[in-house]
C-alpha cells in the first residue's frame, strides 16, 4: 500500500467484512500490535470497536478472564475464541509452528479445528476475528481458501523520519549529541534507513550519535553497515563495499553526466517533477574497457548500498528452489531500497535459455527477472554489465526494461589520458619511487599515443608493470619504464579485433556511446583527427550526448 492510512483502512475494512483468518507475516511484532489495536479502538474506521486480545504458546491468552494455565494449548485457545461472545480481535503469535514446516508435519487437530470456527466467526453475532502474527507466511493448503494475507509492509520513509526527528527532539532537551544535519540531508539518512525495521533504525541511528558524538550525512555509511547484515542472511546477494568513486573511473563522459543528472531522483524533492526513480542501465562493449569499474563508482556518487547478484546462486538442484530464490533476491533488493543491484556479465548468467536440460527453470526465472524489472515500483536501480550482448534475448533489451544502453567502447586518446592521470597519482605516493618523475600533461599524452587501442584494464597494467622495472632495479621510476612496457604489450584490439568489430557493429545502432561526441572528434588515427562521421563509422555508439 502506499501509506499507512491506505494500509488502515483495508484493514479495517478486512475486519468490518468478518474476514475470519488474517495474516500478517512480519518481525515486527510490536508495530504490528499497535497498528491493529489502533484500528481496533478507531469508532471512524472500525464502526464497533473491539478488544484486542493476543496469544502466545508461553502464556496462553492475555485477560484474566481467559484462565491463562488453560488456553496455552492451542486447542483450548481455539475454544476460547469460538466461546467468546464479545466483539475481539485474536492475535495468535507464532501460529505458524502448528501449521507445520521441513522436518515436522502440520497439526491435523488444529487445522480441522480452524476449519470448524471459520464459519462460526463469520456467523457470530458479536464481530471477532484472528490475526495470524508471525516472522514467515507459512500455512497448509487445507487452510489456503479460508486465510487472507495481509501484507504488512516495512516502516515508511514518514514513519522512520518521525522516530529520527523524535530521537533528535530527545537529544535537545538535554543530550551531548551534537546534529549537523540539514533537511536534505536528513531526507537522506532516513532514505538509507529505509528497508530496515524501525527497531533496527533506531539501533542504527543511536550508534551513529555515539560512535563520535555527532549525527551528519557522514553517518549514512553506519546506516548501511546495519543493512548489510539484511544481505549477508540471505546467501543469494553480495554486499559490495568499496572506496572508488567517479573520479576513479577515467573518461566515459557522457554515461557519467547520465547518471549526475538522475543523482536524488529517488527522494520525496523529484515527486513535485512528476519524475519516477530511474529503472536502470544496460552496459556493454570491450572487455576490460570499465564497465564493471563505473557500476562499483556509482553507489558512491549516490551513497547508495550496492548489491550484486550471482546468476548462478539462483539456480539449485532442488524442484522449485531456483524461483524461490529470485523471490527471495528481489524482496531482499526491495526491503532496502533505495538500492543499486549490480549483475555482473548478465549474458552467462541466462545462458541456458531455450535449452531442455533444464525443464524451462532457467526461463521461468529469466521471465520473473524481466516482470519484476517492468512493474517494480520501489527505487532499485538495476545496473547490468555484458561482453557478449548479442547473445541476449531481445525482450530483455526493449525499452522499458533499462532507461538506456550504453556502449563502452576502447578509450580515446583524452580518456586514456584520464586514464593515466588516475592510476598514476593512485601508486606514485613514495617521494623515493617518485623521484625526478613529475605527472605532466606533456608525459600523459605522450603515454597516451603509445597506448592507442589500449583498454583501460591494459593501460592499468602498463602503469603497475612500468613500476616493477624499476621496483627490480631499486631506483625511481621513468618514462623509459612505461615506454619499453608499451612496446612489449599486444592489446585486446588486436588479439581479439574481430570480436571488437562485432560489438561495435551491433552498438553502432542499437546503443549511446558512454564517451561523448566531443572526445570521440578528438579520437586520432595515424596522428589525423577523424571527423565525426568517420568516428560513428569506426566506433561504436549513437551520438547522443547528455
Amino acid at each position: 500500500m502506499s501509506s499507512k492510512s491506505e494500509r488502515k483502512k483495508l484493514m479495517a475494512n478486512l475486519f468490518k467484512a468478518r474476514f475470519p483468518f488474517l495474516y500478517l507475516a512480519t518481525w515486527e511484532e510490536g508495530r504490528a500490535l499497535s497498528f491493529i489495536r489502533s484500528i481496533a479502538s478507531d469508532e471512524d474506521l472500525i464502526k464497533t470497536p473491539r478488544r484486542v486480545i493476543t496469544w502466545k504458546i508461553t502464556t496462553g491468552m492475555s485477560g484474566e478472564e481467559s484462565n491463562k494455565a488453560g488456553t496455552k494449548s492451542a486447542l483450548k485457545a481455539l475454544e476460547f475464541i469460538e466461546d467468546y461472545q464479545e466483539p475481539a480481535i485474536f492475535v495468535l503469535q507464532d501460529f505458524h509452528i502448528f501449521f507445520g514446516d521441513v522436518g515436522r508435519l502440520p497439526d491435523a487437530q488444529v487445522i480441522r479445528k480452524l476449519r470448524d470456527i471459520s464459519i462460526s466467526l463469520k456467523q457470530s453475532s458479536k464481530p471477532k476475528n484472528v490475526v495470524f502474527l508471525s516472522p514467515k507466511l507459512k500455512f497448509p493448503d487445507d487452510l489456503e481458501k479460508d486465510i487472507t494475507i495481509v501484507d504488512f509492509d516495512l516502516p515508511t520513509f514518514q514513519e522512520i523520519k518521525q522516530s529520527l526527528d523524535e530521537m533528535i527532539s530527545l537529544n535537545k532537551q538535554g543530550g551531548r549529541i551534537e546534529i549537523s544535519l540539514n533537511e536534505e540531508e536528513k531526507e537522506k539518512l532516513v532514505n538509507a534507513a529505509l528497508g530496515l525495521t524501525l527497531s533496527e533504525a533506531e539501533n542504527a541511528f543511536a550508534r551513529a550519535m555515539v560512535e563520535d558524538g555527532r549525527l551528519s550525512i557522514d553517518d549514512v555509511e553506519i546506516v548501511l553497515e546495519e543493512k548489510e547484515q539484511i544481505i549477508k542472511k540471505t546467501g543469494i546477494l553480495e554486499f559490495v563495499t568499496n572506496n572508488l568513486n567517479m573520479e576513479d573511473v577515467g573518461g566515459l563522459e557522457n554515461l557519467k553526466r547520465w547518471l549526475r543528472k538522475r543523482d536524488k531522483s529517488w527522494l520525496e524533492s523529484a515527486q513535485k517533477y512528476g519524475l519516477p526513480s530511474p529503472k536502470g542501465v544496460l552496459i556493454t562493449g570491450v572487455p576490460g574497457c570499465g564497465k564493471s569499474l563505473i557500476s562499483k563508482a556509482i553507489s558512491e556518487m549516490w551513497q547508495l548500498p550496492l548489491l550484486r547478484l550471482d546468476i548462478g546462486k539462483i539456480f539449485s538442484g532442488v524442484v522449485g528452489s531456483s524461483e524461490e530464490n529470485m523471490r527471495q533476491a528481489i524482496q531482499t533488493t526491495e526491503a532496502i531500497a533505495p538500492s543499486i543491484l549490480w549483475i555482473d556479465e548478465i549474458e552467462k548468467g541466462f545462458s541456458g535459455l531455450g535449452s531442455s536440460g533444464d525443464s524451462g527453470t532457467s526461463s521461468r526465472i529469466f521471465g520473473q527477472f524481466l516482470t519484476w524489472m517492468q512493474e517494480k515500483v520501489k527505487p532499485v536501480f538495476v545496473i547490468a554489465t555484458a561482453n557478449d550482448i548479442a547473445s541476449l534475448p531481445p525482450e530483455m533489451l526493449r525499452k522499458g526494461r533499462f532507461d538506456e544502453i550504453f556502449f563502452v567502447d576502447l578509450p580515446t586518446h583524452r580518456e586514456r589520458v584520464e586514464i593515466f592521470k588516475v592510476h598514476l597519482k593512485k601508486r606514485l605516493i613514495d617521494s623515493t619511487v617518485t623521484g625526478d618523475f613529475e605527472i605532466t600533461i606533456d608525459k600523459l599524452d605522450y603515454l597516451a599515443k603509445l597506448t592507442e587501442g589500449f583498454v583501460g584494464a591494459e593501460i592499468e597494467q602498463v602503469v603497475i608493470n612500468g613500476l616493477f622495472e624499476a621496483f627490480y632495479e631499486d631506483r625511481s621510476v621513468t618514462i623509459n619504464d612505461f615506454e619499453k612496457v608499451c612496446k612489449q604489450f599486444i592489446p585486446l584490439s588486436v588479439t581479439q579485433a574481430e570480436q571488437i568489430k562485432s560489438i561495435r557493429d551491433w552498438a553502432n545502432v542499437r546503443a549511446v556511446a558512454a564517451t561523448p561526441r566531443e572526445d570521440r572528434a578528438e579520437y586520432k588515427e595515424n596522428d589525423e583527427t577523424v571527423s565525426i562521421d568517420d568516428i560513428n563509422t569506426s566506433r561504436g555508439g549513437r551520438t547522443i550526448d547528455f
